[in-house]
């Protein structure tokens, strides 16, 4: 167990099931990444935003654009303050133009409230959910398998929502259940209220042992989603960090007629960005770390590791790391890993193929 964001966090499971069936990090990650695992990301923030107009002023915060999605879709979005940097990166879910629900993360759930608040028109109300909601995901080419299993027979396209009632529990009242996660694979991201969440948990956790699950932790989380290069906050994006260094340009409608720190990442694009992230695929066997200096082959720091670890999947270091934009793809760097010089080169990311679709 260790703090995360405030929360008490499993880092990994010792599963239980004996010697044919180990817990630990290599063995949650592969289950993901071959048959499933089911993971309790409850201290995820939540809130909601509702009224008239509610849609048109989360837009005119946020930095992606809401009118690109419909009703029962989710998005990934970022929230700047005004010079650029990111207060959080979350999921907005776009149940009417009148109600919006949104996922932001642990540590920065009051601060996202309270930026929403204070900029809210009369009438919109903006309301701190955190705890009354938990998140459980379902992650793996399984998944759908252990759904099934759940009594649901769900067609939701990837970044879709919807709300029902798990057959035979429908006392647990109305589920959230969104094609979305952090891993790279085929998944579901389930929130029930706070009063049945351990029931459905103790329901998912029975049923994965069927499938040669895991229950996972936060490790494999990490390097399920370094594998992918999904960024985290407070590594990859941070209020000193903007999103179009972090690579995340994608999520930024620079053309949308109003939001929080459009000026400032207008101005950034303009001009060039000074550094970007970069992935990086150790071609020794050195496991990079977040802070570590990468070199060029000159021995000169053009940039550090936001981001490192070792991949389950490729049985190698890889990275995420601030550089200087004229490194890119193909290029050969070094990690200085406390000391030791690591050889690694700049690949496309992700590292290992993406199977969210």
């Amino acid at each position: 167990m260790a703090d995360f964001g405030g929360w008490d966090m499993p880092i990994e499971y010792a599963q239980g099931f004996g010697a044919d069936r180990p817990g630990g990090v290599i063995a949650e990650h592969t289950a993901v990444r071959e048959r499933v695992g089911i993971f309790d990301v409850s201290h995820l923030g939540k809130m909601s935003v509702v009224g008239p107009g509610a849609r048109a002023f989360v837009n005119s915060v946020l930095t992606n654009d809401m009118s690109k999605i419909s009703s029962g879709q989710a998005q990934y979005n970022l929230l700047c303050n005004d010079a650029g940097g990111v207060i959080d990166d979350l999921i907005v879910y776009l149940k009417s133009d009148e109600e919006i629900f949104i996922i932001p993360n642990a540590a920065n759930c009051s601060d996202v409230v309270s930026v929403f608040t204070k900029a809210a028109p009369a009438g919109i109300v903006v309301t701190n959910l955190h705890n009354d909601y938990a998140v459980l995901a379902v992650q793996g080419p399984k998944a759908n398998d252990l759904m099934g299993k759940l009594g649901l027979d769900l067609s939701l396209d990837y970044m879709s929502f919807t709300e029902t009632l798990i057959p035979g529990h429908e006392q647990w009242g109305p589920v959230i259940i969104c094609r979305t996660g952090y891993t790279g694979e085929f998944g579901f991201e389930l929130l029930p209220s706070s009063t049945h969440a351990l029931e459905l948990w103790k329901e998912l956790v029975s049923l994965v042992d069927s499938l040669d699950g895991r229950v996972c932790g936060l490790g494999a989380r990490d390097t399920l989603r370094t594998e992918m290069g999904y960024p985290l906050h407070g590594h990859e994006l941070s209020l000193d960090i903007t999103p179009l260094q972090a690579a995340a340009g994608w999520a930024v409608a620079l053309d949308k007629e109003i939001f929080h720190g459009q000026a400032a990442l207008r101005a950034e694009k303009s001009e060039g960005v000074r550094r970007i992230s970069r992935a990086l695929k150790c071609t020794d066997r050195g496991i990079p770390r977040g802070g570590m200096n990468v070199l060029n082959e000159a021995g000169e720091v053009i940039g550090e590791v936001t981001s490192g670890t070792f991949s389950p999947t490729l049985k190698t270091g890889i990275a995420l790391a601030l550089i200087t934009p004229e490194y890119k793809s193909g290029a050969k760097v070094i990690v200085d890993v406390r000391g030791r010089q690591s050889a690694a080169e700049i690949v496309k990311l992700p590292f290992v193929e993406s199977h969210v679709r």
